[in-house]
């Protein structure tokens, strides 16, 4: 397969996949509408570390933020990197998504400060991680390629925020997103035998 047929393979299946990217975006947004209705009360649903009811925020907590500007921020660069994961299949993008979700929430609930963590931060750094080590092990033109533009467009802003801390900023969640990202890319096919069962119930 020559150069050109691989970018026009590229192209289709971003412009066929990129909608959905889209609708899972706006689900996002609905559910910011919905926190802001409620006085900000859906960071209950994230994760509290060590506590039984921070448990359901291990897979919930991404699809909550703490303000607009939080959401403004992690949609721009969902976007971004959730689109060159997209791009490998629908299949792929949910093991992916389902195994960055629940290792570094976990991760996050096992060893996090005693506060509540929201955001997709830690999905995010996934995508990115992930993308980086899948091209590093499996150097083909789609990867290599996905690796390059996060690294181009979105490296410096993913590594200020890999390294951020402070007040409300949730380092935990994004250096346990980096970590399921490259475990997800090493482990990916274990993962996806074990995952398997509940991807089939989305596709």
């Amino acid at each position: 397969m020559n150069l050109v047929t691989q970018l026009n393979d590229i192209a289709v299946a971003l412009k066929q996949e990129f909608p959905f990217i889209l609708h899972i975006l706006a689900i996002v947004w609905c559910v910011q509408l919905v926190n802001v209705g409620v006085g900000n009360r859906l960071k209950l649903l994230g994760i509290l570390p060590r506590t039984l009811i921070g448990i359901p925020g291990i897979l919930l907590s991404s699809f909550i933020h703490g303000d607009w500007n939080h959401l403004f921020t992690n949609s721009l660069f969902f976007v971004a990197m959730g689109s060159m994961v997209i791009i490998n299949g629908k299949k792929l993008f949910y093991t992916v998504s389902l195994s960055i979700i629940l290792i570094s929430g976990s991760m996050v609930w096992l060893c996090g400060r005693r506060a509540w963590h929201v955001g997709a931060s830690s999905l995010i750094m996934g995508y990115w991680s992930f993308l980086m080590t899948r091209a590093y092990f499996n150097p083909n033109l789609v990867d290599l390629i996905s690796a390059g533009l996060g690294v181009y467009y979105c490296g410096i802003h993913l590594t200020a925020s890999l390294m951020a801390n402070g007040p409300g900023v949730s380092e935990e969640g994004h250096i346990s997103g980096f970590i399921a990202g490259i475990v997800t890319a090493v482990y990916y096919e274990s993962i996806a035998y074990q995952l398997s069962g509940w991807v089939a119930l989305v596709l």
